[in-house]
C-alpha cells in the first residue's frame, strides 16, 4: 500500500515538470530576460561579444586592442572625428553620451557635488572623487612600465603613450597623427587658415596662443625704458602686458584655469607647464644625468648645475644665481618689497608661501595632519615639530 502512494507521488510530480517545460516553450512570455537580453543593442554589445580577460578586437587605426566591439566603437569615434551626441542647446558634439550628460551642466551653471574640504564644488561625482585626491594625495592609478602614479585612470592612460608611442588623433586632411588632442586640433588650423588669437596692440592674428603672448610682448615693448609704476609696490616695468600680469600677484587675478584639477594660474605658461603634471610627459631630458624636465627653461636651468654657470648677478651685493626668478626674490631683501597682498586684512608679504601660510589663519584649514595621533596643523614646519614629540627626537 506505501509503496503505491510513493508510486503515483512520483507520477504526479514527473506531470508537472512535464507542463513547466512546454509552457517554457510556448509561452512568448517566459524568457522576457532572454528576449530583452538579445534585442537590447549595448547589452550585445558589451557582454555578448566579450571574451573574458581577453583582448581579441584590434583597432584598424593604431593597434590597439579591446575585449568587445562596443568599446572599439566608442574608440574609434576618436580617429574617425564622428561625435553622434549632440547639445541641444550650442550644438557641440560629444563621441559619448557621458561627455555630453556633463557638458549639460555648463549651461544650467548646476554643481551640485561640493568638497567638504575647500568648498569646490562640481557637475559630476567623479570630478569631486579626483579632486578629493588632491587633499589626501592619493594615486591610485599607476604605470607598470615606470611605475609612475596618478589620481585618475584618464592621465595614465595618457601617460602611457609616451611609452607606447600611440598617436590615436588623426587628421582627416592629410592624415597626419598626434599623440595629444590639444596637438590636433593646432594642427588642423594649418588647413583652415583659421587664426583665432589676435594681437590688440597691432591687431595681427595667430594660430596659436603661444604665438599671441610672444607678439604682445614685443608689441607693447617700450625700448630701455621703464616708464610704467605699479600703484600697489612702486615696481616699474616696460609696458603694460608684463605690468598687468605683475598685478595679478598683488590682486589674486588667476584667468587662467587647469580643465582637469581647476587650479588657476596668473599667465598662460605657468598652466601648460602644470598641465604636463597630469599627463606626465617630460620630454626635455639632460644629456650628462638623464633628468627629464616638462620644458625646455627648466632643462637650461637644470643644466647650469653641472656647468656651474651662475649668469644672474645682484647689482647691490654681486651675489650671483643661476636664474633670473631666484635674483628677483632676492633683491626683494634690499629693497624691503612685498608683492604679495592678503585680501581680508591688507598684510603684505615677500613670499607667496608666506601669504598662503597667513591665509590659513583666517580659514581656519589646517592641512597637515600627524599620522601617529590625528593632530592638525596650519604650517608644514609646525608638524614636523610636533613629530619629534613622537620619536623622542629632541626639537
Amino acid at each position: 500500500m506505501e509503496l503505491l502512494i510513493v508510486f503515483k507521488l512520483l507520477l504526479l510530480l514527473r506531470g508537472r515538470a512535464f507542463m513547466s517545460q512546454s509552457k517554457d516553450h510556448n509561452d512568448p512570455e517566459a524568457n522576457t530576460d532572454q528576449l530583452l537580453y538579445h534585442n537590447c543593442p549595448i547589452n550585445e554589445k558589451s557582454r555578448c561579444n566579450s571574451d573574458t580577460g581577453k583582448k581579441s578586437l584590434t583597432c584598424d587605426f593604431c593597434g590597439k586592442s579591446f575585449k568587445n566591439k562596443y568599446n572599439m566603437n566608442q574608440h574609434h569615434r576618436i580617429h574617425t572625428g564622428e561625435k553622434p551626441y549632440s547639445c541641444e542647446t550650442c550644438g557641440k558634439g560629444f563621441y559619448v553620451s557621458s561627455s555630453l550628460k556633463s557638458h549639460k551642466t555648463t549651461h544650467t551653471g548646476e554643481k551640485p557635488y561640493s568638497c567638504k574640504t575647500c568648498g569646490k564644488s562640481f557637475t559630476q561625482r567623479g570630478s569631486l572623487t579626483i579632486h578629493m585626491r588632491t587633499h589626501t594625495g592619493e594615486k591610485p592609478y599607476h604605470c607598470k612600465t615606470c611605475r609612475k602614479i596618478f589620481t585618475c585612470s584618464s592621465h595614465l592612460s595618457v601617460h602611457i603613450r609616451t611609452h607606447t608611442g600611440e598617436k590615436p588623433y588623426c587628421c582627416k586632411t592629410c592624415g597626419k597623427m598626434f599623440t595629444y588632442r590639444s596637438q590636433l586640433f593646432g594642427h588642423i588650423r594649418t588647413h583652415t587658415g583659421e587664426k583665432p588669437y589676435h594681437c590688440k596692440t597691432c591687431g595681427k592674428m595667430f594660430t596659436y596662443n603661444s604665438h599671441l603672448c610672444n607678439s604682445e610682448s614685443r608689441c607693447n615693448s617700450d625700448t630701455g625704458k621703464k616708464s610704467l609704476t605699479c600703484d600697489f609696490c612702486g615696481k616699474s616695468f616696460k609696458n603694460k602686458y608684463n605690468m598687468n600680469q605683475h598685478h595679478r600677484i598683488h590682486t589674486g587675478e588667476k584667468p587662467y584655469s587647469c580643465e582637469t584639477c581647476g587650479k588657476g594660474f596668473y599667465v598662460s605658461s605657468s598652466l601648460k607647464s602644470h598641465k604636463t603634471t597630469h599627463t606626465g610627459e617630460k620630454p626635455y631630458s639632460c644629456k650628462t644625468c638623464g633628468k627629464s624636465f616638462t620644458q625646455r627653461g627648466s632643462l637650461t636651468i637644470h643644466m647650469r648645475t653641472h656647468t656651474g654657470e651662475k649668469p644672474y648677478h645682484c647689482k647691490t651685493c654681486r651675489k650671483i644665481f643661476t636664474c633670473s626668478s631666484h635674483l628677483s626674490v632676492h633683491i626683494r631683501t634690499h629693497t624691503g618689497e612685498k608683492p604679495y597682498c592678503c585680501k581680508t586684512c591688507g598684510k603684505m608679504f615677500t613670499y607667496r608661501s608666506q601669504l598662503f601660510g597667513h591665509i590659513r589663519t583666517h580659514t581656519g584649514e589646517k592641512p597637515y595632519h600627524c599620522k601617529t595621533c590625528g593632530k592638525m596643523f596650519t604650517y608644514n614646519s609646525h608638524l614636523w615639530r610636533h613629530m619629534k614629540t613622537h620619536t623622542g627626537e629632541k626639537p
